[in-house]
């Protein structure tokens, strides 16, 4: 724990008596007392998040545009007004998921990028590989904190405690847009299925905005909901629901590949283009228990008895009182399979992602 790097936020997850964990070399609230409770305040109230050990990155300089065009799998030309954002993969020439990002158009040549912290190095190092050939500057922003606040309430209580001359516009923002105000970067996006607000900040200043937060009744949360909402949401974690060895197509991720104009050659592309011709012989699909029990990752699924794929994240999900998984099965999976749970074969539901929306069961 000592070697753990520690956010602007420490001494307040220290003062809350958090449960700290190291977290991809970060001191982080793994909860706060009761990772249940903070997240049902999330699906029904308001929670706030100290996601400070993300990776922000700005770029900019003229060809920014074009070198994220060749780099994410996903398309920036998309981003037509300052303050979009987007949601990609940034993959290797055999397909395969580097990292999962946000990436925000500021206006001009300027572009953000939000990173995973467990693909900081590499990420980093790939960027500025790739940017070589390139009129861009890559500039890491440790200057900043985040603070993700979310859930149905999220939005109004965090307008409450924005200075009334910000309020109107950040009011405003839809949905996965951003907006600059004096220090404040606002984003309406998130990682737990509900609505709510991912505000980077000046570090000296992420303490008392916390509190002020606080103040309002938005309720500090950890890492242990963080992981069962965003679940929950149908949402994939970096390094469990994919990673290097596996593309978009059988990660559920499809969607944020932009194969269209056929000029752009993204890196991967090729690799995608085969994959596609030859067919996928893989899905990723939710799996929910139909008996009591806890779902974990790197769990078999059965079909008629033959494996036919492996959990990739499991939980307990508190909003369904029941077990859920994603998982990577074979495409001729239906609506049912088995998980092999302590030698024991368990019945469960085979779904279309997500479980849970807009606090309510999806199936």
């Amino acid at each position: 724990m000592h070697s753990s790097q520690k956010t602007p936020l420490y001494e307040k997850h220290l003062e809350m008596r958090a449960t700290l964990v190291d977290f991809t070399g970060w001191s982080l609230p793994l909860h706060y007392g009761s990772q249940i409770e903070e997240h049902h305040y999330v699906r029904h109230d308001a929670g706030m998040f100290d996601v400070s050990h993300m990776t922000v990155v700005d770029l900019h300089q003229k060809d920014a545009q074009s070198f994220l065009r060749r780099v994410l799998a996903n398309d920036v030309a998309r981003l037509v007004h300052p303050g979009d954002a987007l949601y990609t993969c940034m993959l290797n020439a055999r397909g395969g998921v580097q990292d999962d990002l946000i990436v925000y158009w500021r206006g001009d040549s300027n572009y953000r990028l939000i990173l995973n912290a467990s693909t900081r190095d590499k990420d980093l190092a790939h960027l500025r590989a790739e940017a070589v050939p390139f009129q861009v500057v890559i500039e890491e922003r440790q200057d900043l904190a985040m603070i993700a606040i979310q859930g149905p309430h999220a939005r109004a209580k965090t307008l409450s405690v924005f200075p009334h001359s910000l309020q109107e516009s950040a009011k405003e923002l839809a949905r996965f847009k951003s907006g600059e105000w004096q220090d404040f970067f606002v984003a309406r996006t998130g990682y737990t299925g509900e609505d709510g607000f991912e505000i980077l900040l000046p570090r000296k200043e992420a303490p008392f905005f916390w509190d002020k937060l606080k103040a309002v009744g938005v309720f500090p949360c950890g890492l242990g909901a963080r992981d069962t909402l965003r679940l929950e949401a149908g949402m994939n974690l970096y390094g469990n629901d994919m990673d290097e060895s596996v593309t978009p197509l059988v990660s559920n991720l499809e969607w944020t590949v932009a194969f269209v104009p056929l000029a752009r050659d993204f890196i991967g592309r090729k690799a995608l283009m085969q994959q596609k011709e030859q067919g996928v012989s893989q899905k990723m699909v939710g799996v929910v228990l139909k008996t009591p029990g806890v779902l974990r990752s790197h769990q078999t699924i059965l079909m008629d008895g033959k494996e036919a794929g492996m959990t990739t994240s499991g939980t307990f999900s508190p909003t369904l009182k029941r077990g859920i998984a994603l998982a990577r099965v074979s495409t001729e999976v239906g609506a049912t399979c088995q998980v092999v749970m302590r030698n024991t074969q368990a019945d469960a539901l085979v779904i279309t992602p997500p479980f849970v929306r807009n606090g309510k069961q999806t199936f």
